[in-house]
C-alpha cells in the first residue's frame, strides 16, 4: 500500500512540474559533449558573465513578460551568465496602466534594476494597445489613430521616460507595426509623436524604430517618406528588423536591400536585429518558423549562424530569447532556457551554451572584417568570416546552404583563405566550446592562409591563434 501511494505521488510531482529527473541535464547537451570531430582535444573553451566583458553588441531578449509569458525571478540568475551587455523589455502600457492616469512601474523596475545589478543595460520596446482607451494588449494589435488613445499612449510614454530615464536611454517604438496590418502612414504617425514625448524628457535618448516583422520594403519606405516629409527622418538612430528563416542564411540578401533603403533616407541610420529565433521543438500553431521538426541541436546550430553572420557585417542583435515563453496557444520553445508550463527552469539547451560562447569571445574588442573569399576543396555553399582580436585574425566558418540538421558529424575540407594570417591557430566547436589542435597541415604564403582537413559542418567552427582562446577546466 505505501508503494502505490508513493509511486503515485512521483507520477503526480513529475506531471505537474515540481520534479523533472532530467531538470538540470538536456541530453542533448551531452551527446554534444560527448562527439567531436576526430582531433585532439586541448580544453574547453572558458566564459565571462556580463560584468566581466566591458562591451560588446550582444543583447538578450528578456520579453514578453508584460503579458505574464515569463517570469523574471525565475530565470534572472541565468541571464548574467551568458555575457550580453544588454536586454530587450517590453514596457507593457495595459499592465502599467490599469486606472486611467495611475502608472505602476513597480513590476517593470524589478526587471530593469534586475538586470542592472547583472552589468546588463536594459532597452525597452515600448508596445501595444490598452483596454482602458479601446486598443489590444497584444501582439498583432492594430495601431490605435483617435487622438484620446493616441494622447494617453504618448501620456504613458512620458511618465515611462521620466521613471527611467537615469537608467534607460533606449527606446524602440511598437513591435512589429507591420504585423498588425497596419498602414506605414499610421505607424509613422505614432513613430512621431513618441519621437517627440521621448525627446521632451530625455533629449540625448536612443531611438529604435519600425522593429519590423521580416524585411517589408513597400511598408518601411512609406514610413520614411512621412519621417521625411516631417523632417523626422533623422531622427531614428537604429532601424530594428525580425528577419525569421528557416535558414538563417538566405535573410541578408533582404538585409542588404533594408540597409540600402534606410540609409537613402538617414545615412547614419544603423541595423539592430532586435529579434530572433528558432524553436527547439516543433510547433504546430501560427508561431515563426512553425510546422517543422527542429530539435535543441538544430537550434544550436541555428543560433551560431544568425549571430556569426550578423557579427560577420557588424549588426547589433539580440536573441530572443532567455527562456521558452507560455502563450496562451503553446509553450513557445525559442529560448535558450527550457521551462515547464509553470514558467520554471528546468535545463540550459545547447543553444544557452552556444550563445555563451559567442558573445564572450566576439565583444567589442573583435573587430569585423566581413564575409572573405576562400577556395575550398567542398561541393557544398559555405560562409567564412573573418574578424581581427587585437593584431590576430580570427574565422568562422560554416556550410550556409541548407535548413541546420541535427547530424553531428563533420567533413575534411580543404580551403584557402585570402587576407588571413595566423601564427599557432587552434579550431573550436562553438556550440560545445571544445578546444582542438588542428589535425593536417596548414601555412601562410602572404596573401593566404591554406588549411588541410579542416573540420567544416552546418554548425559554426571558429579559427583562431591559440592564446587568443582562453580555458576553463574540463567540466
Amino acid at each position: 500500500m505505501r508503494k502505490s501511494i508513493l509511486i503515485k505521488v512521483v507520477i503526480t510531482l513529475f506531471f505537474t512540474g515540481n520534479i523533472c529527473f532530467a531538470q538540470y541535464k538536456s541530453k542533448n547537451w551531452e551527446t554534444i559533449k560527448s562527439t567531436k570531430p576526430g582531433l585532439e582535444q586541448i580544453g574547453l573553451m572558458a566564459t565571462k558573465n556580463s560584468k566581466e566583458i566591458e562591451s560588446s553588441p550582444w543583447s538578450i531578449g528578456c520579453e514578453t513578460m508584460d503579458r505574464g509569458y515569463t517570469i523574471f525571478n525565475n530565470y534572472k540568475d541565468y541571464v548574467g551568465e551568458l555575457g550580453a551587455k544588454s536586454a530587450r523589455l517590453q514596457g507593457g502600457w495595459a499592465k502599467c496602466e490599469k486606472v486611467k492616469g495611475v502608472y505602476d512601474f513597480e513590476w517593470l523596475d524589478e526587471h530593469v534594476y534586475g538586470l542592472k545589478e547583472q552589468g546588463i543595460q536594459p532597452w525597452i520596446s515600448l508596445s501595444y494597445g490598452n483596454p482602458l482607451y479601446k486598443s489590444n494588449p497584444n501582439l498583432g494589435s492594430k495601431i490605435f489613430s483617435s487622438e484620446e488613445t493616441l494622447d494617453a499612449w504618448c501620456s504613458w510614454v512620458e511618465a515611462t521616460v521620466e521613471h527611467y530615464k537615469d537608467t534607460v536611454n533606449e527606446w524602440e517604438i511598437w513591435n512589429e507595426p507591420n504585423y498588425g496590418n497596419n498602414g506605414g502612414e499610421t505607424y509613422a504617425t505614432l513613430l512621431i509623436r513618441t519621437i517627440e514625448t521621448i525627446k521632451k524628457v530625455q533629449p540625448d535618448a536612443v531611438i529604435i524604430g519600425f522593429a519590423l516583422s521580416e524585411m517589408p520594403l513597400g511598408f518601411t519606405k512609406e514610413v520614411f517618406d512621412v519621417l521625411k516629409k516631417n523632417d523626422m527622418a533623422d531622427k531614428v538612430d537604429y532601424l530594428s528588423y525580425h528577419p525569421y528563416e528557416f535558414n538563417p542564411d538566405d535573410s541578408y540578401e533582404d538585409v542588404e536591400e533594408l540597409k540600402s533603403l534606410a540609409e537613402s533616407y538617414n545615412p547614419n541610420i544603423k541595423l539592430f536585429q532586435g529579434e530572433n529565433a528558432a524553436p527547439s521543438d516543433n510547433h504546430y500553431v501560427y508561431h515563426a518558423l512553425n510546422d517543422y521538426p527542429w530539435t535543441e541541436i538544430s537550434q544550436a546550430k541555428w543560433y551560431m549562424r544568425r549571430m556569426a553572420g550578423d557579427r560577420a557585417r557588424d549588426i547589433r542583435t539580440s536573441v530572443f530569447g532567455i527562456i521558452d515563453m507560455k502563450y496562451p496557444e503553446v509553450l513557445l520553445s525559442m529560448g535558450l532556457l527550457r521551462s515547464n508550463l509553470k514558467q520554471e527552469v528546468l535545463y540550459k539547451k545547447p543553444a544557452f551554451y552556444a550563445v555563451q560562447h559567442m558573445m564572450t569571445y566576439f565583444n567589442s574588442s573583435v573587430i569585423p572584417l566581413g564575409v572573405m573569399n576562400f577556395e575550398s576543396s567542398s561541393t557544398r555553399k559555405m560562409t567564412v568570416a573573418g574578424f581581427k582580436k587585437g593584431n590576430s585574425s580570427t574565422a568562422l566558418l560554416w556550410y550556409n546552404d541548407e535548413i541546420p540538421s541535427d547530424d553531428l558529424k563533420w567533413d575534411l575540407v580543404d580551403i584557402k583563405i585570402d587576407n588571413m594570417n595566423f601564427k599557432d591557430p587552434v579550431i573550436v566547436d562553438m556550440i560545445s566550446g571544445k578546444v582542438f589542435e588542428l589535425k593536417g597541415d596548414w601555412k601562410n604564403d602572404g596573401k593566404k592562409v591554406q588549411f588541410e582537413e579542416l573540420p567544416v559542418w552546418d554548425g559554426v567552427m571558429m579559427i583562431a591563434e591559440r592564446s587568443q582562446v582562453a580555458l576553463k577546466a574540463e567540466e
